[in-house]
């Protein structure tokens, strides 16, 4: 598993980015989790507006490429609904043709809907539709905020 996230200007933020070094800390620490970071961006009237992750999407993006191309996978799921996501779905799907790698996505449901998913017209991606009982499966539930 990989994951993706922004990592806090430990100048401008240093609480936050102590909270997420700890937080990353521990994921690595799993087996099979790779943890990937990039600065975040802060507008110019920071603090009134929030930091953007900056280069997360690209970096998952070409990850998820160059691991199809080397053969890394046989099956890569994207957990997000970033539209930005769907140029290296395509890609995938044209270096798999009708066989491996395959990709597919997730995304979450409630009872009274599903969240917007990735897709591309034209194509049938399968969408592992993730409900609470799946999410508190897995939440991590460790209070990162104090050491």
């Amino acid at each position: 598993m990989r994951i993706y996230r922004g990592q806090p200007d430990s100048r401008k933020e240093p609480r936050g980015s102590a909270i997420v070094e700890r937080q990353c800390s521990v994921w690595r620490g799993l087996p099979r989790v790779v943890v990937f970071t990039r600065p975040l961006r802060y507008p110019r009237d920071w603090p009134k507006a929030r930091p953007v992750e900056k280069g997360i999407d690209v970096a998952l993006s070409v990850d998820f490429v160059l691991m199809a191309a080397r053969g890394e996978y046989d099956v890569g799921i994207v957990m997000s609904t970033d539209t930005d996501l769907i140029p290296a779905l395509e890609a995938v799907i044209a270096l798999g043709g009708a066989r491996f790698p395959r990709c597919e996505v997730a995304a979450w449901s409630t009872p009274r809907s599903h969240s917007p998913r990735l897709a591309i017209p034209g194509r049938r991606i399968w969408c592992h539709w993730l409900d609470e009982h799946d999410y508190l499966t897995v939440a991590d539930r460790r209070n990162y905020s104090h050491t």
